[in-house]
C-alpha cells in the first residue's frame, strides 16, 4: 500500500509540474482569454452605433442638440485623478493632469465623432474645404456667448490662432502640430461668424487640428500683451476660478491642492436636449486627487468616486463583484496611451555650460546597439504576467494597436533573448567583469530610471525592467518621483538618464505624434532641445532627419494607402532606432456606477468623453 501510495504522490507532483511548467510556456496568452471568456462572463463591449448630436437653430441661436435619451437635471458626479494640475491654461499645458483639467473648459472648431473617427463641427456650425484642397472655410456657430456672456466670434478664433498657437505662446505643442514643412498657414477672418485659414500646401491632418482650444480675446490678449514670458504663469494654479472664462461644459469653482478640483455647469453652453433645454444635465462634477492607484481603488470600493480605471491584477475580482454590485465593467479594447522607456541622448550643454547628461552615459546612451539590448533584455510577458495579470499585451511600435496607421510587421516584435542582447553590446566594445557591464572605456554601467510616483502599475514594470537589465550586468537605479518634479526634469532642465513614461495617442491621425518625432518639438523628450539650443549649428542626429522628413510628408499625402506606406516606415525607423522603447499596451477596462446614465462607450471616445450628457439617476 505504501508503495501505490508513493507511487500516487509521484504522478500527482509530475501533474503539477507538467501544469506548471505548461502555464509557464504559454503566460502570453493566459489570464487575457481566460477573463474574456465565457467561464467569467462576457465584458461589456463599447458601443459601435451611437446618435450624434445634430445642428439646430432656435431665435437665431445654432445649437448642437444631442439625440440621446433626455436625463434628470441635477447631481454631482465624482471621478478622480492621479496628478496635480500645474496649469488651467491650455496653452501651457504640457502634462496630461493639466491638458485633461484645462480642455474641459475650453471647446475647439473642430472634434472626433467617437465612432467612426471622422471630423465633425463643434464651435464651427460647418466647414467646407475649396478644390484647391488647401483653403478652408470654417463657419462658426452664431449667437453662443463665453461664461461670461460676451459673445464668442471670429475675433477669438483670430486671435487664438494668429496669436497664440502661430505666435508661439505657450509650450509650443499645438504650433508644432500646425507647422506644414517649415511654413504655418494663413488666418483670416471674413466676417464676425466665418474664418478662412490657407495651408501653404494640402495638409492631411490640418481639420482634425482645428480641434485646438479657442480662447476669449477678451481675456487672453492682456496675456499675449505682456509677453511670452507673462503668459507662461498666466491661469496658473493659483487663479481665482470666478476670473475664468469659459466656453466648454464646465468651469472652474474650486481646486484644493492635493484634495480635489470642483467644475460645475457652464448656463451658457451651446448643447441642448431633445426638449431644447441647456445642457450639462449634472451641476457639479467634483474630481478626487488620489495620489496612486491603490488609493483610487479603496475610494471606488468605499463609493467615494464613480469611476475606476480597472487595474489588470482586478479584472476576476472586479467580475464577481459586479454580480452583487452598483456599478457595470466595460472592455474599451487596448488603451490608447503608449508605454516606453526613454533613454536621454543629449549630448549638448545648458546655458552654465555643462553637459545635460553625463559624458559616458551620452556614449552609452547615443550607442543604438546598447539602446537595442536594452530592448532586447526586456521580458514583455513577465511584465504583462504578473504586473497585469494578462490583461495586456506586448508592444513594440510607436503607433498604438488599435491605430488605422499600425505597421503589423513591428508590432509583432520578438521575444527576449539575453544571448542576443548580449552580442550587440559586445559589439560595441562592453565587457564583462565578475558579471558586470564595463563599457570600452572602462567605465561600469550603471543608471537612474526615473517614472512618477503613484502609477503602482508603472512602478511594478519599473522593478522588473530593473530586474532584467541586472542579468545584463547593469545596475539600474530606480527611482519614482512626483509626476510635476518628473515633467520638470524631462521637459525643463532635461535632467535624467532614462525614464519610464506614457503618451496619448491619436489613432486617426498619426501627425498627432509630430511635437514627439520633430527634432525640435515640445515632446521631444529623447533629445529634447531647450530654447538654448535653437541654433543652425545644432547638428540632428541621422535617425532624427530621417523622421522629421517622413513626417513632413506624411502630412502632405491626402492619400490614405500612401500615407499608411509613409507611416509604416517611421514607426520602422523608430523600432530599429530605439530611441524609446516601447512596452506594453494594457486593456481598458473600467466599472462605472450604474446611477450614472447616457453613457455609451466607445473604443475612440472612451467612457465620459459625453460629459454634458451624462446624468444622475436618483
Amino acid at each position: 500500500m505504501k508503495k501505490i501510495a508513493y507511487k500516487i504522490l509521484i504522478i500527482i507532483f509530475i501533474l503539477a509540474l507538467f501544469s506548471f511548467l505548461f502555464l509557464l510556456i504559454f503566460k502570453k496568452d493566459y489570464g487575457y482569454d481566460k477573463v474574456l471568456s465565457n467561464e467569467y462572463g462576457e465584458l461589456k463591449e463599447a458601443d459601435n452605433v451611437i446618435p450624434i448630436a445634430k445642428n439646430v437653430t432656435i431665435n437665431g441661436i445654432d445649437y448642437l442638440q444631442s439625440q440621446l435619451p433626455i436625463g434628470i437635471f441635477g447631481g454631482v458626479f465624482t471621478t478622480s485623478i492621479m496628478g496635480e494640475p500645474k496649469t488651467f491654461n491650455p496653452y501651457n499645458a504640457n502634462d496630461a493632469t493639466s491638458a485633461e483639467l484645462s480642455e474641459i473648459m475650453y471647446d475647439g472648431l473642430t472634434q472626433t465623432n467617437v465612432v467612426n473617427g471622422e471630423v465633425i463641427p463643434k464651435l464651427a456650425k460647418s466647414f467646407e474645404i475649396l478644390p484647391d484642397k488647401k483653403t478652408y472655410i470654417v463657419n462658426l456657430r452664431q449667437g453662443l456667448k463665453w461664461s461670461d456672456g460676451v459673445e464668442i466670434t471670429a475675433d477669438d478664433v483670430y486671435f487664438t490662432y494668429n496669436t497664440i498657437i502661430f505666435g508661439g505662446y505657450g509650450d509650443g505643442s499645438a504650433k508644432d502640430v500646425m507647422t506644414i514643412d517649415g511654413m504655418l498657414p494663413k488666418v483670416e477672418k471674413i466676417d464676425k461668424y466665418t474664418v478662412k485659414f490657407i495651408t501653404p500646401k494640402p495638409f492631411a491632418p490640418f481639420l482634425r487640428n482645428l480641434s485646438a482650444s479657442i480662447v476669449p480675446k477678451h481675456i487672453f490678449k492682456n496675456a499675449t500683451d505682456k509677453g511670452k514670458q507673462y503668459f507662461l504663469t498666466f491661469q496658473g494654479v493659483d487663479v481665482n476660478p470666478q476670473n475664468l472664462v469659459v466656453s466648454g461644459a464646465f468651469k472652474l469653482k474650486e481646486y484644493l491642492p492635493s484634495q480635489r478640483v470642483v467644475y460645475v455647469k457652464n448656463d451658457n453652453y451651446y448643447l441642448i436636449n431633445k426638449e431644447n433645454k441647456k445642457l450639462p444635465y449634472i451641476d457639479k462634477w467634483v474630481m478626487i486627487i488620489v495620489g496612486d492607484t491603490n488609493n483610487q481603488t479603496i475610494k471606488f470600493e468605499s463609493g467615494l468616486i464613480d469611476v475606476l480605471p480597472v487595474n489588470g491584477s482586478l479584472v476576476n475580482r472586479y467580475r464577481e463583484l459586479e454580480k452583487h454590485g452598483d456599478f457595470d465593467l466595460y472592455n474599451l479594447g487596448s488603451s490608447t496611451n503608449t508605454t516606453f522607456i526613454a533613454f536621454n541622448l543629449n549630448n549638448r550643454k545648458n546655458k552654465d555650460g555643462k553637459y545635460y547628461v553625463d559624458i559616458k552615459k551620452q556614449l552609452w546612451f547615443q550607442d543604438k546597439n546598447f539602446r537595442s539590448a536594452i530592448d532586447w533584455a526586456i521580458d514583455r510577458d513577465d511584465i504583462i504576467l504578473n504586473v497585469f495579470s494578462g490583461m495586456a499585451k506586448p508592444l513594440y511600435s510607436a503607433e498604438p494597436l488599435n491605430s488605422l496607421f499600425l505597421n503589423q510587421k513591428v508590432a509583432k516584435g520578438h521575444n527576449k533573448n539575453l544571448d542576443y542582447a548580449k552580442s550587440l553590446l559586445k559589439k560595441s566594445g562592453f565587457y564583462y567583469k565578475d558579471g558586470i557591464l564595463y563599457d570600452k572605456n572602462n567605465n561600469k554601467v550603471e543608471f537612474e530610471l526615473l517614472t512618477n510616483a503613484g502609477n503602482t502599475q508603472r512602478e511594478a514594470v519599473g522593478v522588473s525592467i530593473k530586474q532584467d537589465l541586472e542579468k545584463l550586468g547593469i545596475k539600474v537605479n530606480f527611482k519614482p518621483i512626483e509626476f510635476n518634479s518628473l515633467i520638470n526634469k524631462i521637459i525643463n532642465s532635461v535632467d535624467y538618464d532614462c525614464v519610464i513614461l506614457a503618451l496619448t495617442s491619436n489613432i486617426n491621425e498619426p501627425n498627432a505624434g509630430y511635437n514627439v518625432w520633430s527634432p525640435y518639438g515640445a515632446l521631444h523628450l529623447f533629445n529634447k532641445r531647450t530654447n538654448n539650443d535653437l541654433k543652425s549649428s545644432d547638428k540632428l542626429l541621422k535617425f532624427e532627419e530621417k523622421l522629421e522628413k517622413i513626417f513632413k510628408q506624411g502630412a502632405l499625402e491626402l492619400n490614405f494607402e500612401r500615407r499608411k506606406e509613409i507611416y509604416d516606415k517611421y514607426q520602422e525607423i523608430v523600432a530599429n532606432e530605439n530611441p524609446l522603447v516601447y512596452l506594453y499596451a494594457p486593456l481598458n477596462i473600467s466599472a462605472i456606477r450604474k446611477k450614472v446614465k447616457n453613457v455609451f462607450p466607445t473604443k475612440i471616445g472612451g467612457l465620459i468623453y459625453n460629459m454634458a450628457e451624462i446624468y444622475i439617476e436618483n
